[in-house]
């Protein structure tokens, strides 16, 4: 019989050893483990590499919780400039596809990209700890906030009788417990908005999250003296005339008068149109029309390097319209932007016309370009690619504030279609779009003999916006220059309180866009005997936001 000691001495626990550190590289075994339990109903862990990739890129913002020496919960972040993305993001946007190059030092906001803890230990409410940790990592690093995307995995059993908005709205009166929403909002974060399509693959959710926010009260906004990226955008069209020219530096004199003259009004950049390099083919004296523009292609590389040199030159962004590029035997339309900071990057035309393949042979380029400049996001699409919405459209989704279309059209009813597009591609994806083309003849050059255009600026349709989406626009068939102030910001109030809101409004539930071309990162992937997409696109990322019952 046990004495009255033994009676009295409580049932014997096994000690805690709690410790609060950052991740290791040598923490993913124990980091696989537990992702592997508690997503074993959406794919398990991460792979190494991406793993590896955040702790390289952000190690301060890796944290975990480890007991008696063994990793039992973890919850990691990266930084983002939070306006890059918005409020309308995935999941798979802002972390880069699992790669993370969305990481941003510099940026405002600490963002949430998973927290996950053992299932055997969430009855310590580690989560809460990590919570405080990630809190006070947002404070030190003066972070204006902290954001997550978290799942609701309850609203599955209340999906035939509710809206999400409505659930959200019972698990903050506490009508209904969320295992994950709960515990966020009595962490002190609010619910910013619900996000149809965050994690398409989240059945428990029905594919639905809640964006949340914890605001660090403590933040002091650092403004730079210099540098800072622009809301109010100046930029300037070319409206071109083709005139025979005697000689390369002939050529060169014309366009540094226009880049001389758009960057006097201090504008951000200025657009030339497609193939504004015409009467160069003059020069070649060939007589077919095929071997005329390959020789002509040879004018490019120095023109190019002259725009370079105008655009540091002249501190302005410069989009050299189109020219000819002949390569590996095969003729491309490519458009250069010669940035301000001596930095060059090139877009190709995917779709060539049927003249442009009969009479010259040639070929569309494979890949599509979201660039980054020192006034935001643009993209380029050279003239007939404008009229495939899709292009535009994942452009939009990488973050497009701005499409410049160059084109050279002959005709009216050809310049019809361009412009019908371009004021269709604005209203669709709630950007602008600046489009030129050239005017006047051209002797001497066969099947660009003629031209016609009328350059302008297009802007969505709504009440901030002129009342007819017109921001600017020439005079046709006229050589001349637009000068056009685009303001940023009105496209976020767009997307928030716009009449129509057609980047909200998607259905991305029904239907989506996506580029099936294989990457170099998919080859990477095969070889290392990965998963890879079955459309040719973007590895599946597997991974969730939030994973907690507490």
């Amino acid at each position: 019989m046990p004495s009255t000691s033994e009676l009295l001495t409580p049932t014997a626990v096994p000690a805690h050893k709690l410790v609060l550190r950052t991740l290791k590289k040598n923490d993913f075994k124990a980091v696989k483990a537990i992702m592997d339990k508690v997503y074993s109903n959406m794919e398990g862990s991460w792979s190494s590499d991406e793993y590896t990739a955040l702790l390289r890129k952000f190690p301060e913002g890796q944290i975990c919780i480890e007991d008696n020496g063994v990793v039992v919960a973890a919850a990691l972040a990266i930084i983002v400039q939070y306006s890059d993305f918005g409020d309308k993001h995935t999941y798979a946007k802002i972390t880069g596809n699992g790669k993370f190059n969305t990481h941003n030092a510099d940026g405002d906001t600490l963002y949430g990209v998973d927290v996950f803890v053992d299932p055997e230990y969430r009855s310590l409410r580690l989560g809460r700890r990590l919570y405080d940790a990630r809190k006070e990592l947002c404070e030190n690093l003066n972070l204006r906030a902290m954001v997550a995307g978290g799942r609701i995995p309850g609203y599955a059993a209340y999906a035939n009788e509710m809206t999400p908005a409505k659930y959200v709205e019972m698990v903050r009166n506490k009508e209904i417990t969320d295992p994950i929403l709960t515990f966020q909002l009595s962490n002190e974060f609010h619910v910013r908005k619900i996000i149809k399509g965050y994690l398409p693959y989240d059945s428990e959710s029905k594919a639905f999250a809640t964006l949340l926010e914890w605001i660090n009260v403590y933040y002091e906004e650092e403004e730079k003296l210099i540098g800072n990226q622009k809301s109010n955008v100046r930029i300037g069209i070319v409206q071109w005339q083709m005139r025979a020219t005697s000689s390369l530096e002939d050529f060169y004199q014309q366009i540094e008068f226009f880049v001389d003259t758009v960057s006097g009004y201090k504008a951000d950049c200025v657009l030339f149109p497609e193939f504004f390099n015409a009467p160069l083919m003059a020069l070649t004296n060939e007589q077919s029309a095929s071997i005329a523009i390959r020789s002509m292609a040879a004018f490019t590389e120095p023109i190019k390097s002259k725009f370079m040199e105008l655009a540091v030159s002249y501190n302005i962004n410069v989009i050299a319209g189109s020219m000819p590029v002949y390569e590996e035997g095969k003729l491309y339309n490519v458009s250069y932007l010669c940035r301000r900071d001596g930095t060059v990057d090139e877009q190709y035309k995917l779709h060539v016309t049927p003249d442009e393949a009969s009479y010259w042979g040639m070929r569309g380029g494979d890949k599509l370009k979201c660039f980054d400049t020192d006034f935001g996001k643009i993209g380029i699409l050279v003239c007939y690619d404008a009229e495939f919405p899709e292009l535009a459209r994942m452009l939009s989704d990488d973050g497009m504030k701005i499409l410049f279309v160059p084109f050279w059209t002959d005709t009216k009813n050809a310049y019809q279609r361009v412009r019908i597009c371009a004021q269709a591609r604005a209203i669709e994806n709630e950007c602008y779009v600046a489009i030129t083309g050239s005017v006047g003849n051209l002797p001497r050059v066969e099947n660009m003999d003629i031209q016609y255009s009328q350059s302008a600026v297009f802007s969505p349709s709504d009440f901030a916006f002129p009342h007819d989406a017109i921001v600017a626009e020439a005079t046709p068939n006229t050589e001349m220059t637009l000068i056009a102030d685009l303001d940023l910001d009105l496209l976020k109030d767009l997307n928030s309180s716009g009449a129509v809101r057609n980047l909200r409004d998607r259905r991305k539930d029904l239907y989506s866009v996506s580029w099936v071309k294989k990457t170099e990162r998919d080859d990477e992937l095969l070889a290392q005997g990965e998963e890879r997409a079955p459309r040719g696109g973007k590895r599946k990322i597997t991974h969730v936001v939030t994973h907690l019952a507490e």
